[in-house]
């Protein structure tokens, strides 16, 4: 049966638990904090929460099934260059990107005066303009592991379309 969807949503999902002496990764750019997250990439929940979106959106299962944590080639790897071998992949399955809408749920640092780096950056790797990505925060009010800054998770939402190849 021919795929007739011409336009695509996907959703997607990231969580870190935190921890002291670590460099705290976030859309990209490095964030002034004395936590970072414990992860085997560089913990950018942002960027995993947004490549599991695209990919769902195009149907091309999830992060880790792309790029495993059992993986050697992507300890320590700088999250903007899975988020690119991602926008590849949804390139070549005949989408491009309409939007996207994200959420950080963080206690602290604040990341209002990081959101238009975060914004330039992720829209300069994905190859899209800064009007098509959204990128919002909020506290969770000192409730759950966020709140007790034990962690931090983040959402995403992207359209995506079919596109001439």
């Amino acid at each position: 049966m021919k795929d007739t969807n011409h336009i695509r949503i996907g959703n997607g999902y990231d969580v870190h638990r935190l921890a002291e002496g670590l460099d705290f990764w976030l859309g990209g750019c490095r964030v002034a904090h004395t936590k970072g997250c414990v992860a085997h990439s560089d913990g950018d929940v942002l960027i995993h929460a947004l490549c599991d979106a695209l990919l769902g959106a195009a149907a091309l299962r999830d992060v880790g099934y792309h790029f495993p944590d059992t993986d050697a080639e992507y300890k320590g790897i700088d999250s903007k260059k899975l988020l690119a071998e991602t926008m590849a992949l949804v390139r070549k399955a005949g989408y491009g990107v309409v939007n996207a809408d994200t959420i950080v749920c963080l206690q602290t640092p604040k990341i209002k005066d990081y959101i238009p780096d975060m914004r330039q950056t992720l829209a300069t790797v994905m190859q899209i303009a800064e009007s098509q990505l959204s990128i919002k925060a909020t506290t969770t009010e000192q409730l759950g592991f966020e709140g007790r800054e034990e962690g931090i998770s983040a959402y995403a939402v992207v359209l995506l379309e079919t596109v001439s190849l």
